[in-house]
């Protein structure tokens, strides 16, 4: 990273989550009833217990500095990050459906109550150098 430069966490997590291309989450759509109350802006992440080791993706969607909502999908309990409270049961898995979730992990940057932006299926983990300085 070049000097005086810092990090943007927001824009690095989206870089490192890449195109929505693939995702069937509908982008504008209002996210189904859920158990928490909304920000303005937030990321959902929606998992389950077969997705494997998520830690570089907790890593860069905590550190995008939004409100985290951890969404357990499918039935089977799968650990999420400290300090996160996890939905989970018929009623999540109930909610992925709703949004059509292709894939998991799932992660919806949220606005205003409405999927802003969509990505599903296998995190890269990596981040590359960013040349753009925080606003």
């Amino acid at each position: 990273m070049m000097a005086g430069m810092k990090r943007a966490p927001l824009l690095t997590l989206l870089l490192a989550l890449g195109t929505p291309a693939d995702a069937r989450v509908r982008l504008g759509e209002l996210l189904p009833a859920h158990p928490w109350t909304a920000a303005e802006r937030e990321i959902v992440v929606i998992y389950s217990h077969d997705c494997g080791d998520l830690g570089p993706l907790w890593g860069a969607v905590l550190a995008a500095g939004l409100p985290v909502r951890a969404v357990n999908a499918e039935g089977v309990a799968a650990p999420a990050p400290a300090g996160l409270n996890v939905w989970r049961g018929a009623e999540a898995t109930a909610f992925a459906r709703r949004l059509r979730v292709s894939a998991y992990p799932t992660v919806l940057l949220v606005r205003g109550g409405r999927v802003l932006n969509a990505w599903e299926g296998t995190f890269r983990g990596d981040l590359g150098p960013l040349s753009q300085a925080e606003p």
